[in-house]
């Protein structure tokens, strides 16, 4: 699971004058913000500031309540307030940039971020999330040395470095001759991305042990450079030196020119490919894989999905479409079973083996940010990546292409919450890309597939 982006509620009681009925106020409106109910506390914290206008405690509980219910700018104007009543507020400085990003302005967030540091150097909210932004701007050098901050209870992690007695390697000591623990440490779509490392590491003499969640297994277990391949939470052997996955950049000092993109890093089992070809029958118009949710519990989960009812309105007759779901929700289960020209297989689907397996039948994947696009990608697939206004920081602002993916194209969204030209751009851009075309040598009516370079 991805970590969220904390957001600090600037606290119950932290304003000099907190007397009942203000300081009830602030007591349920956080417990509604930890009930997920962000409408509730918003009207809450708002009946507090009325009470009390100079609050900067409540101004800022305000902003994170409007915040987390997608009212971006209404929560600036109240983190001007809270800053405005409360200047040493680091909670709401932070809080601020992280806002500033979501509507993206991550330069004038970096400028919150450093306002946040300069009170409390040591204030781990703000070095994470300045990490994302310097990512999200493409400065990784510097961000890859913020983002270990993620690591901080504070920010959702679980200090997972120092839980180890050996040391952890960040690319100074030689490794040759040594046993190094590669672990993931987050979603599967992260280590389906930061894997590339592995045979990198591998070069400087290492033997490396990689231990991943158990769907990942079977994909990754055949990665040159490993010698075993670990289901996460089994027992390991013993080891010299360990990193989690997310940290070989640093170790790297990966920048944008040197980050490692070969066009296909994993394989898959042939006879699995095969299968899945007898599977899906015949091809009569070309193949393109959907896959329009991720993980439930992902911190922006509803920004980042597409439903289904909606991505099926901009499916044209052209194509042939695979879900490439192997867990479809109940929202969309009812509009999928009625799309008889989407083909579910999600029940066949076991490990990420099979979703590879069938990717590689796939003339075009089409995702959301999630562990398939990654899993395409990384097999060198055609993939068309859709994007929400306030992408992950590893898509950056602005560009149409990855330098982690070489045949990645990305598709953004221009206002928040907006997928309908999105879609259409991106069926536009698959028309273009799969043109199939009458070769009479082949038989009468018969067709053969060509891919076109995207304009």
């Amino acid at each position: 699971m991805k970590r969220r982006t904390p957001l600090q509620p600037g606290g119950v009681g932290a304003d000099r004058q907190c007397a009942p009925p203000f300081a009830e106020l602030l007591r349920l409106g956080v417990a509604a913000l930890q009930a997920n109910e962000p409408q509730r506390a918003a009207e809450l914290f708002a009946r507090a500031v009325a009470m009390q206008p100079d609050s900067g405690v409540a101004y800022c509980n305000l902003a994170v309540a409007q915040q987390l219910g997608d009212r971006y700018e209404e929560a600036l104007a109240s983190y001007a307030q809270a800053i405005a009543a409360r200047p040493d507020s680091v909670e709401a400085h932070c809080n601020r940039g992280v806002a500033l990003s979501q509507v993206g302005q991550p330069d004038a967030a970096l400028e919150s971020f450093d306002r946040a540091l300069a009170l409390r150097p040591g204030f781990p909210p703000a070095h994470y999330n300045k990490a994302l932004a310097l990512l999200l701007l493409g400065d990784l050098p510097s961000g890859w040395i913020e983002y270990e901050w993620r690591h901080h209870p504070l920010n959702g992690g679980s200090a997972a470095p120092s839980r180890f007695a050996q040391p952890q390697w960040l690319g100074e000591a030689p490794l040759n001759g040594k046993v190094v623990l590669l672990y993931a440490e987050q979603g599967l779509g992260d280590t389906l991305q930061f894997c590339r490392y592995v045979p990198l590491v591998a070069k400087l003499g290492a033997r490396i042990i990689l231990e991943v969640d158990a769907p990942l297994v079977s994909v990754l277990k055949d990665m040159p450079g490993v010698s075993a391949v670990l289901s996460r939470g089994t027992s390991r052997p013993a080891f010299d030196y360990h990193s989690p996955l997310l940290s070989l950049p640093l170790a790297f000092r990966t920048n944008l020119a040197t980050v490692p993109a070969a066009e296909r890093y994993l394989s898959v089992e042939a006879d699995k490919v095969a299968a899945w070809r007898d599977r899906l029958g015949p091809k009569t118009r070309p193949r393109i894989g959907l896959a329009w949710s991720g993980n439930p519990v992902h911190y922006r989960d509803r920004h980042r999905n597409v439903p289904f009812e909606l991505l099926a309105r901009h499916l044209s007759p052209e194509f042939q479409y695979v879900s490439l779901q192997k867990d479809v929700r109940e929202s969309d289960r009812r509009a999928l079973d009625a799309q008889i020209a989407v083909m579910n297989v999600s029940s066949e689907l076991g490990d990420f083996s099979d979703t590879a397996a069938l990717c590689e039948c796939m003339d075009l994947v089409i995702s959301v940010d999630t562990s398939v696009a990654h899993l395409s990608a990384a097999l060198g697939k055609r993939t068309f990546v859709l994007l929400p206004f306030y992408p992950d920081w590893r898509w950056m602002l602005r560009r149409r292409d990855s330098p982690w993916y070489p045949t990645v194209t990305l598709f953004r969204q221009a206002a928040i919450g907006d997928w309908t030209p999105v879609l259409l751009e991106a069926a536009s851009a698959a028309r273009e890309l799969l043109r199939w075309v009458h070769e009479p040598t082949r038989g009468i009516g018969a067709v053969a597939f060509t891919g076109s370079a995207l304009p």
